[in-house]
Parts: structure tokens; C-alpha cells; sequence
């Protein structure tokens, strides 16, 4: 049993940041989590025993050519309730209300409308003739500031991947598929029509994360 924390308050700052970090990155192993929060693998390892305790993570086995296998830590489900869902069950219920009541084709409208308002905010915020580099990770901090945990990843062959770690309106996408759909041409007429605009990974479709493969 791991030892009494002596100081509980920067014990769960530290979980909190293990928990983000794997919400984030995904499964990580020890020696790469204790480099991102600063400390030794043996203190790592009593906040992931912890957490473990608490059913927030798990750990696998991932075999390696050489050596003994990895120990790879992971998110359960029992960790979603750290990050938030956009007052889920308020959502889904309105939006349920709504189709029945304003049909597919209101809905429609209505959707149309909120990507009107997020392309209009999204472009006020973004810098003035940049590169499409630098418009896409304005768009990553926008996201970011909405719950998303987005981040701007290069690629070798000069894309660049914007990845959501995270959807806070989750729940909401699965009531009303519309939702994801207008995702992608918000990014398209912010980003602007020279930009291609691919969704990589959806986790409507089981995937960790969501990533748009941008060129």
C-alpha cells in the first residue's frame, strides 16, 4: 500500500496532471509521464498505484523486441467525470425536444445557424493574413478554451494534424450527428478554401481522440 501523501493538496495537483497527461498523449508509460510532471519514477509510480486504487487507470503489457515488457498506463471510464461534458444529459434532452418538434429541416436550420456564429467568432479571433500554420493552432486555442484539448501536430509530409483529445459535447454528437458533420465545414471556411480539411479519427467511430488532417 502506497504511503500517506504529507502533502495532499500538491498529491492531487499531481494526479490531476497524470490523468491530463494520459487523457492527452493516451497511454504512457512511467519514465514519460515522471519527465512531464518533474518527478522520479518511484514517486510516479505511487500516484499511478493510487489512481489505480481509485479505478481511474489501468496498466498493460506492451512487449519490446529486448527486455521485460513495458508497463503501459491507461484511462478507464471511471476517469470521464474529470473532464467535462458540456452539462451532457441537459443537452441531449433538448436536442431530442427539438427534432421532434422542429423536424429535420428545422434542425437543419438550426445547425446552420450555430455554424454561422462559430465561423463568425472564430474568424474575429483569428490573426490577420498568417499562414495556414498559424491559423490552424489559433483555432487549437480557440478550441482549447471550449473544452476540446486541442493541440497542432506537423507532419513529415507538410500537413499539419489538428487533434481534439477530447469532446466535451460528446454526448450530444451521438443525439445529434449534425453536430460532427458541421464540425468540418466550420474548420474548412475558417481555415479558408485553399485548405483541405480531413477528419482522420472520429470518436463517434471509437477512436481516442478526433484528428483533422489539414493541407
Amino acid at each position: 500500500m502506497a504511503p500517506k501523501p504529507k502533502n495532499p493538496e500538491r498529491d492531487r495537483r499531481t494526479r490531476r496532471a497524470l490523468l491530463d497527461l494520459l487523457k492527452q498523449h493516451g497511454q504512457m508509460d512511467t519514465k514519460a509521464l515522471a519527465a512531464e510532471v518533474g518527478l522520479t519514477g518511484m514517486a510516479v509510480r505511487l500516484h499511478l498505484y493510487e489512481l489505480c486504487e481509485q479505478k481511474l487507470i489501468d496498466v498493460m503489457d506492451d512487449p519490446r523486441p529486448v527486455g521485460r515488457p513495458a508497463k503501459l498506463w491507461r484511462l478507464t471510464a471511471a476517469a470521464d467525470r474529470f473532464f467535462p461534458d458540456g452539462h451532457a444529459d441537459l443537452t441531449v434532452s433538448l436536442l431530442r425536444v427539438m427534432g421532434e418538434t422542429m423536424g429535420a429541416k428545422g434542425m437543419d436550420r438550426l445547425l446552420s445557424a450555430r455554424a454561422e456564429q462559430q465561423v463568425g467568432e472564430y474568424l474575429s479571433a483569428m490573426p490577420k493574413r498568417a499562414s495556414l500554420k498559424r491559423r490552424v493552432e489559433a483555432l487549437a486555442v480557440l478550441r482549447t478554451d471550449e473544452g476540446y484539448m486541442a493541440e497542432v501536430l506537423p507532419q513529415d509530409d507538410g500537413s499539419i494534424l489538428l487533434v481534439e483529445n477530447h469532446c466535451p459535447i460528446c454526448s450530444a454528437a451521438a443525439t445529434c450527428q449534425g453536430l460532427c458533420a458541421m464540425e468540418l465545414e466550420v474548420f474548412q471556411r475558417v481555415l479558408g478554401a485553399k485548405a483541405s480539411v480531413e477528419r482522420t479519427e472520429h470518436i463517434q467511430a471509437g477512436a481516442r481522440r478526433c484528428a483533422y488532417r489539414i493541407g
